[in-house]
């Protein structure tokens, strides 16, 4: 299971990169929104230099059409890095600018994902990872449990090199959910990290253990005894 941080802030990422065990970056224009009017590539250039080269840059593009989107990524990758996964919605378009960007050995995340055909084209069309929409799926309705479940039957039956990489989340418990059906990676919004480590029950099991220690050594922690 891996996590990626669904954010374009800044300190959010260095902070999280410095506690959990992150994978990378993504990032579509709602969360860049989020953080003003800023310097769009001077901004990408920093996540990386934050995450480092190892870990994967996800930047979604802006057009809508399949010469714009085309566009877009080669902007991206010029301005950012040639290593960055250009997320290109699944439509009409993004199928034909996948497979397009895939043709010229581009990486690839197919994002908006709401539904077993658009998984299963990206997938045909060589979508390095696919990204459906879990908190989405979930209120309109649909079983996004199931929905990922088929994604990861159909790679391992088929032997797709694709990653499906789990997005829209409202709390642990649904990512926890989509990792179970079959979801290699999760990408998610820090504080649901931080959620699921601060419960009132884990701070209270902790400062029970204090207390308890405290009652008889005193202040003293184990390295000063």
């Amino acid at each position: 299971m891996k996590y990626l941080l669904d954010t374009a802030n800044l300190n959010s990422i260095r902070r999280c990169c410095d506690i959990f065990p992150i994978d990378g970056v993504t990032s579509n224009p709602s969360i860049v929104k989020n953080e003003g009017k800023i310097d769009f590539f001077t901004h990408m250039k920093e996540i990386r230099s934050i995450i480092g080269s190892e870990k994967s840059l996800h930047i979604q593009v802006t057009a809508l059409d399949t010469e714009g989107m085309l566009k877009d990524a080669d902007k991206i990758l010029t301005n950012v890095d040639k290593d960055v996964y250009i997320k290109i919605p699944v439509t009409t378009d993004g199928i034909k600018t996948i497979k397009l960007l895939k043709a010229r050995g581009i990486n690839v995340t197919a994002t908006a994902i709401y539904s077993k055909m658009q998984g299963f084209l990206a997938m045909e069309a060589g979508a390095d990872y696919i990204a459906p929409y879990y908190n989405r799926m979930e209120n309109m309705g649909l079983d996004p449990e199931d929905i990922i479940a088929s994604f990861a039957e159909m790679i391992a039956q088929y032997n797709y090199g694709t990653i499906i990489l789990a997005a829209s989340f409202k709390n642990a418990g649904q990512v926890n959910k989509a990792h179970l059906a079959g979801a290699q990676t999760a990408t998610l919004d820090p504080s649901i990290l931080f959620q699921a480590l601060e419960q009132p029950y884990i701070t209270k099991a902790v400062a029970d253990f204090s207390s308890d220690w405290i009652s008889i050594f005193g202040d003293c922690t184990i390295a000063e005894l």
